[in-house]
């Protein structure tokens, strides 16, 4: 594991914010680390608003897109949402369908068959929303690059609306409107959005034109946050202020589908992270095992007790997944060892008979194990798909790029991607996979790499740190859980390996009298580095620990080193 210390900040532009919030150093260096340097910031930070959010015209086309939905709720026009099988997708169609429906019984939903029609707006759901009657789509979460498809409706006398957060093409597709903060020639403020995201801004541009405010759409909130989690989305500017409303109400007040979820697990108080590791799989599953259908209809109910059935059968397809998941990840582990293949540079991995819903999570389990770009390959139909997963730094897209002859079809981004290829190119394709890593990664990036935010004394870890730095929650991409080191600690002599198989760490770090429990998920085969007081350094994050009625602070350890 790499410790990497992030750059010092400006001495004087930390001083000034320390000054200016009456906080210690430490907490002045996080906040600017974070981007943020005044107290105007550090307000926003603190106490997000929905009043800051921005205004939804400054979209580019939502004054097309609402005046589009006007007309088709006036006339009473067939509406069809429109969206993909992930959380965000369907996330995104529970929203703007269970919206709608409030102004007109002429709504539908639609979600393609991940494995039928593959990602995306799919030439069967538009022949679906034709012989239904539909004049109108409007496409969440996916579209901006459905050139031919959009053109294919307009044929058919379908208008689209596109809410996409995706980077577009050169060309747009020719829909009544394309809301896209993404887009080159829109000026909206913030870029970040998840799709979910984008279809809140249109409802919250559809409530204005009645006189509602966006206090009174907070009831949505649970879904955006969802999807903000599950998306991976940067949680700063909109996104922060989303998500912590969000989290509110999901803690509060949540719709049905998602009480129904919490209830399975029976949790207090849910974090982001609990959203993303509890509540996004099981959504999720739907569309990997069965149809996001499931995902949107547990969602949209209304009823408790009908969604608590539905979470149930969400639950069951969440446990084959992770039946699945656990053995093909165990197949794939089985059949590097057996190729040899430990010591090569990318992990590529095939078996005909992997379910295609989970070979994306399989790539992510084995980055774990051999931290290195990585493809999982299952039969699909008559060709080969894949998902690969890359490690931080390199980019597997270039790399696929480099190898395209190969391939039928390919797209993604920086660090993960999808593939297709005619099964005769496999081990071509290995071969120049392997090559092409080869020559191209720094091998440092081969080893994972821990961020450190700052070195702390232990003496600094107290009750006021902690209250303070909690605050900076919801945590995610730009605004990550800070890291700390601490060096020269010493374990008071009860240091042990607890869990099963002594997989876990658990001690009490000591420095100039000050002491603190700390608990290392998978580290117990370090156990030797803190007998016999010997000194260590320790990276770590801090939380509380809950125990028999009784609150602590707890050090949550990343790694030590002697």
């Amino acid at each position: 594991m790499r410790w990497t210390l992030k750059p010092k900040q400006d001495p004087i532009t930390v001083d000034t914010l320390k000054k200016a919030l009456q906080v210690d150093a430490s907490i002045a260096t996080l906040l600017v680390q974070r981007g943020i340097e005044t107290y105007e910031e550090a307000r926003t930070f603190f106490r997000p608003s929905l009043d800051d959010l921005h205004d939804p015209f400054l979209m580019k086309d939502m004054d097309k897109a609402v005046a589009r939905i006007e007309a088709a709720l006036l006339q009473g026009e067939n509406i069809l949402v429109y969206g993909d099988y992930d959380v965000d997708g369907t996330t995104s169609v529970a929203l703007l369908s269970s919206y709608l429906e409030t102004k007109s019984d002429q709504i539908a939903t639609y979600i393609p068959d991940r494995y039928d029609e593959g990602y995306g707006i799919s030439y069967k759901g538009i022949d679906f929303a034709h012989d239904n009657g539909f004049s109108l789509i409007v496409a969440l979460d996916c579209g901006v690059k459905a050139i031919d498809k959009v053109d294919y409706a307009s044929e058919k006398g379908i208008d689209f609306i596109i809410c996409d957060h995706h980077r577009p093409g050169e060309v747009l597709p020719k829909a009544v409107a394309i809301l896209d903060p993404k887009r080159n020639d829109c000026e909206y403020p913030f870029k970040e959005l998840c799709g979910c995201g984008v279809g809140f801004k249109l409802i919250q541009a559809l409530a204005s034109k009645e006189g509602k405010t966006v206090e009174e759409l907070s009831e949505y909130l649970d879904l955006v946050a969802t999807a903000i989690g599950a998306d991976i989305v940067p949680i700063v500017g909109e996104n922060r202020a989303l998500a912590y409303f969000g989290l509110q109400v999901i803690n509060s007040q949540p719709r049905p589908g998602i009480q129904a979820i919490i209830e399975q697990v029976q949790k207090d108080k849910l974090t982001i992270t609990d959203v993303v590791f509890i509540v996004a799989p099981r959504i999720n599953a739907a569309g990997r095992m069965k149809h996001g259908n499931y995902a949107v209809t547990l969602l949209t109910e209304t009823d408790a007790v009908l969604a608590k059935a539905y979470a149930q059968e969400i639950n069951a397809f969440n446990q084959d997944r992770r039946e699945a998941d656990k053995r093909i990840t165990e197949e794939a582990l089985h059949q590097i060892t057996e190729l040899n293949e430990e010591n090569r540079l990318t992990t590529v991995v095939y078996d005909e008979s992997w379910h295609k819903g989970v070979i994306g999570i399989v790539a992510s389990r084995l980055t774990e194990t051999y931290y290195r770009p990585t493809l999982v390959f299952t039969k699909s139909g008559d060709k080969l798909a894949a998902s690969a997963r890359s490690v931080s730094g390199f980019d597997v897209y270039n790399a696929l790029q480099a190898c395209s002859e190969h391939l039928e079809q390919f797209g993604g981004h920086k660090y993960a991607a999808g593939l297709t290829l005619k099964e005769e190119n496999y081990d071509a394709f290995k071969q120049a996979f392997e090559d092409e890593v080869s020559k191209t990664i720094d091998r440092n990036l081969l080893t994972p790499e821990i961020k450190i935010d700052m070195c702390l004394d232990l003496r600094q870890v107290d009750q006021k740190f902690w209250r303070i730095i909690s605050q900076f929650a919801p945590f995610g991409p730009e605004n990550r859980t800070p890291i700390f080191m601490t060096e020269n600690l010493k374990d008071t002599g009860y240091g042990r390996c607890v869990g099963g198989d002594d997989k876990h760490l658990r001690l009490t770090a000591t420095q100039d009298g000050y002491n603190i429990v700390g608990i290392g998920f998978n580290l117990g085969d370090k156990i030797d580095i803190i007998k016999n007081r010997k000194p260590f350094n320790a990276v770590y994050s801090i939380d509380e620990n809950h125990w028999q009625g009784q609150v602590s602070l707890q050090l949550k350890l990343r790694d030590i080193k002697s």
